[in-house]
């Protein structure tokens, strides 16, 4: 079971970047989907979140407007859009699954089951 994330890389303040997260080893399908960040020195944060349909959402008040969560469970990827980037954006970056049952959309790290890599971000001023 792997979690491959990538997308990561250095940018200027108001750039986008679009991470990408594939699957595999098993099917995600039925997973709330999550992207996390952890900043030096800071604990591990959830940004966004999704739950298997995609009917529902979650984001950081920190990102909401800029970052966009979405999924495309025949490809097994999720995917997080960013905009409008800011130094304090700075952290890697983590795709997570949670296979449930979980009531509601999970954002605490030890509700999910499987971890990705990690991918660098980093946002010049």
């Amino acid at each position: 079971v792997q979690l491959q994330a990538s997308g990561g890389g250095l940018v200027q303040a108001g750039d986008s970047l679009r991470l990408s997260c594939a699957a595999s080893g098993r099917t995600f399908n039925r997973d709330t989907m999550a992207w996390f960040r952890q900043a030096p020195g800071k604990e591990r944060e959830c940004v966004a979140a999704i739950t298997w349909s995609g009917g529902v959402t979650y984001y950081a008040d920190s990102v909401k407007g800029r970052f966009t969560i979405s999924r495309d469970n025949a490809k097994n990827t999720v995917y997080l859009q960013m905009s409008s980037l800011k130094p304090e954006d700075t952290a890697v970056y983590y795709c997570a699954a949670d296979s449930g049952p979980t009531l509601g959309v999970p954002r605490r790290s030890y509700e999910y089951d499987y971890w990705g890599q990690g991918t660098l971000v980093t946002v010049s001023s």
